[in-house]
């Protein structure tokens, strides 16, 4: 069982009797996170949504929730999983809260239905978290850090899985803790199809389920780039307007993460649409039918390091709880940064090169950024596959991705 990095302050929360509500895409390892900080809890108790007997219940009366929990002796601590299936509840946990009866850990893989019915997310009460896959510290991959407003340590190792195979079959915890390849090809495949079948069910979209699937892939095959809505529309046979649905449906149920551009003070012309890549990359090959195999590595080495790259500095962000933004760069004349960080007074540009060597040729969009931005950008980096950091000119630094 993996140490995660939200886990202290769970545990913290938990220790002050406050309470928390972490949303995470499914099977990022939400419900075995609470259920170890609750397992050291005398005073606990919880509620699985997914179980239909347990959900069904508290639908038709979201009160039993304080009838039960008032009934107590001692006030427990509460688990509801899977919180946004009933989204009244909400109103019952902010009762209990105010009252003092109860603390909360509420578990989420979706905002959509919350958002939708103008729920009441309990500000001020409740602490809010997102919990993405195996992170890099998680691993126990970093080696050393180049980037001071980026440094995590390791907090777990020896975790029997590599860099290499994270970029074929993802990180979910479920994932990395199976023996063989073949199982995690069979776990991804049947997380797709899980996904579009609940997905399709709980956004009453059943007529729509073939043209989602087309565009599931679709989207997939084109995670990482600016989407062209036109092209997607007349490839999957769905309308312009229901494919920007279907990509509002995938980022509130956390499976992608939106990447805008970085458009501050800009003397050129930039592109602006957004970029969209699938919360993990696992997840990526088997939703775009891609072969989950060493093969995968081989042929889409430089999409496959990019994606990660990109996911690892979007997690990393949220587990130093730095209010940071990840960008990308691109001029209408084709000079391009990979990711931009966005620190606020400050910004650093960052390039994604898969080789282990790089050439200043190589990395122009960079050196360009860096002229264009330099009131703002004292320096730029290029994460490579390398194995040593290397300085490429006075405020170019070359940096292994385990080192960044």
């Amino acid at each position: 069982m993996y140490i995660r990095n939200i886990e202290k302050k769970i545990n913290h929360l938990i220790a002050q009797n406050q309470s928390a509500l972490i949303f995470g895409p499914r099977q990022v390892g939400k419900t075995t996170l609470v259920k170890k900080c609750l397992s050291k809890v005398k005073n606990s108790m919880e509620y699985l949504l997914q179980n239909p007997q347990v959900r069904i219940e508290l639908e038709k009366d979201p009160s039993l929730l304080i009838r039960q929990i008032t009934a107590l002796k001692n006030n427990p601590t509460v688990f509801l999983d899977e919180a946004q299936k009933v989204p009244d509840l909400f109103d019952s946990v902010q009762y209990l809260i105010d009252e003092k009866k109860a603390n909360f850990l509420m578990s989420g893989s979706s905002a959509r239905k919350l958002k939708r019915k103008g729920t009441n997310l309990l500000p001020g009460r409740v602490k809010s978290f997102r919990m993405d896959p195996l992170s890099w510290n998680e691993f126990g991959w970093i080696k050393e850090n180049h980037l001071p407003n980026l440094k995590i340590s390791n907090i777990n190792s020896n975790v029997p899985y590599s860099f290499e195979k994270s970029l074929v079959f993802g990180s979910l915890p479920g994932i990395v803790s199976l023996e063989n390849d073949s199982d995690r090809a069979s776990f991804l495949k049947a997380y797709a199809h899980i996904y579009l079948e609940e997905e399709i069910r709980a956004e009453s979209l059943s007529r729509k389920i073939g043209a989602f699937s087309r565009f599931l892939e679709l989207a997939a095959n084109e995670s990482g780039t600016n989407p062209n809505f036109t092209k997607l529309s007349m490839e999957s046979g769905v309308s312009a307007p229901a494919i920007k649905q279907f990509f509002n449906l995938l980022e509130d149920t956390l499976v992608m993460e939106r990447v805008e551009p970085y458009l501050k003070n800009a003397r050129k012309r930039i592109l602006s649409s957004s970029r969209y890549y699938f919360f993990d990359i696992g997840v990526r090959n088997a939703l775009a039918k891609m072969p989950l195999s060493s093969e995968l590595f081989n042929t889409q080495k430089g999409v496959l390091f990019e994606h990660a790259v990109i996911l690892e500095l979007i997690s990393r962000c949220r587990a130093l709880d730095k209010d940071y933004k990840v960008c990308y760069w691109r001029t209408s004349a084709g000079a391009e940064v990979d990711c931009i960080l966005d620190l606020g007074q400050k910004v650093i540009p960052i390039e994604i090169k898969a080789g282990k060597k790089v050439r200043l040729s190589d990395i122009r969009g960079l050196s360009i950024f860096l002229e264009e931005y330099a009131g703002v950008a004292d320096s730029g980096y290029v994460v490579t596959m390398g194995e040593r950091p290397e300085r490429l000119s006075k405020n170019i630094v070359a940096v292994p991705w385990n080192c960044f």
